[in-house]
């Protein structure tokens, strides 16, 4: 990985064989430690923080869930402002929130 500078440090606590089989594995990709880590983590990483998160609710959280969003409610002034900006093109981006 030529020309990346690298100035961010994470310290890892391993055993010695540990530590001795990560440099060994390293080696046979003609890799150093840190680049041969980051090969195989990095990519396990993106895949985790892209995944969308899910929460599992008990049934009665989720009953409660459900009629919360069957519930049915007045808009506030602030939501019919925004909609009427919206309808006219006007939309500021930093509208006031309440």
């Amino acid at each position: 990985m030529a020309g990346i500078t690298r100035s961010a440090r994470v310290e890892l606590r391993m055993t010695p064989e540990e530590k001795e089989l990560l440099a060994a594995a390293a080696a046979r990709e003609h890799l150093d430690v840190t680049s041969f880590v980051l090969r195989q983590v990095l990519p396990v990483a993106e895949e985790l923080v892209s995944r969308p998160e899910r929460r599992i609710l008990r049934e009665a959280d989720a009953m409660f869930m459900m009629s919360l969003l069957d519930e049915v409610s007045a808009p506030t002034p602030a939501l019919v402002e925004a909609a009427r900006l919206a309808r006219t093109q006007r939309l500021d981006t930093n509208f006031p929130r309440r």
